[in-house]
């Protein structure tokens, strides 16, 4: 068992008392057995401070005191990590049985990768399955066109993020992203077809409370990758495939946020930069376009059937013994 590589997890927690026993349990019953396992909390008053005293016995090390934020508290969480392999889970998020192991043997198969990761349920604040987020075999220059990984199914070998330092604090939407970038510069990303993680959208979320404004960090990673002399070599190569994928996101998130006439905007300017960055988005756009003329409630309809689908689908393969 020493053999196996020590695998530090952190999960930064503040006023979320209705998700993190589902969270810090999802780590805690992961048939890995190594893991090293941090809480950060922020200074919580809701009850969260009570859920993670009751799992206290069976952590690393938690702390309930404020910080200036998520970014913080992770890194806090990382200074203190002493496992080869790293990630973080955020307190309203959960893994999926055996993901630290099929991330373990990920990287154990190649000691160039500095990241793997999976695919990642969306659930709605009631554990209710939206979709699943399927990812591809990208690399860092899909990465700087904001082929958005989802977080909770990242895992990162520690050498490679303490080259890339850490969280920027400077960062609070797409904080993840520009991590990515960082440590996808010191080594090999892979990609396994695997279901890793859920990850939550409900309305205090990130991802929904505060959609508009992940825009305004794409824009700026952008800015960022045009000075920023270890990519020159693929930025070169990508310059109209960054701007595309930076408006794309922009698009994505104004869309999700409520603004269909701005999100239309925003794909406009990415189809002028690099079409086909942005076509394979068009539902996208169809539905922005049916918001403007009141018709958005079709979307509903369509992603409530493909739910349901979905569904059907897997108590299909779970009859037949696949899941």
């Amino acid at each position: 068992m020493t053999d196996l590589p020590l695998v530090s997890i952190v999960t930064p927690s503040y006023q979320q008392a209705a998700y993190p026993e589902h969270t810090l349990r999802s780590v805690l019953e992961q048939d890995y057995p190594r893991i090293e396992y941090w809480v950060i909390d922020g200074g919580s008053t809701d009850g969260s401070v009570e859920i993670i005293q009751k799992y206290a016995d069976r952590l690393a090390g938690w702390v309930s005191e404020r910080d200036s934020g998520q970014a913080e508290a992770i890194n806090k969480g990382f200074a203190r990590a002493t496992g080869e392999i790293v990630a973080w889970l955020n307190s309203d998020d959960a893994y999926l049985p055996g993901a630290v192991a099929s991330a373990v043997r990920a990287l154990q198969a190649d000691p160039d990768l500095a990241l793997v990761y999976g695919d990642v349920r969306s659930i709605d604040g009631d554990g209710r399955l939206i979709n699943v987020m399927r990812y591809d075999d990208w690399d860092l220059a899909d990465l700087m066109s904001f082929h958005i990984l989802g977080q909770p199914g990242v895992f990162m070998r520690r050498s490679a993020l303490e080259k890339a330092g850490g969280l920027d604090p400077s960062y609070h939407l797409l904080l993840d992203h520009h991590l990515w970038l960082r440590v996808a510069s010191h080594g090999g990303m892979r990609y396994v077809r695997e279901e890793w993680a859920e990850a939550r959208f409900h309305p205090q979320a990130k991802n929904v409370a505060q959609a508009a404004r992940f825009g305004e960090e794409a824009y700026r990673i952008a800015r960022w990758l045009e000075q920023d002399p270890r990519l020159d070599d693929p930025y070169g190569m990508n310059r109209r495939k960054l701007w595309a994928g930076a408006h794309r996101i922009n698009a994505r998130y104004l869309l999700d946020g409520g603004q269909p006439r701005e999100a239309l905007r925003a794909y406009g300017r990415g189809l002028a930069a690099h079409a086909p960055t942005v076509l394979p988005e068009w539902h996208r756009m169809v539905y922005a376009v049916l918001s403007m003329i009141g018709l958005g409630r079709l979307g509903g309809v369509y992603r409530g059937v493909r739910r349901r689908l979905m569904l059907a689908g897997r108590a299909r393969e779970k009859g037949t013994g696949n899941d």
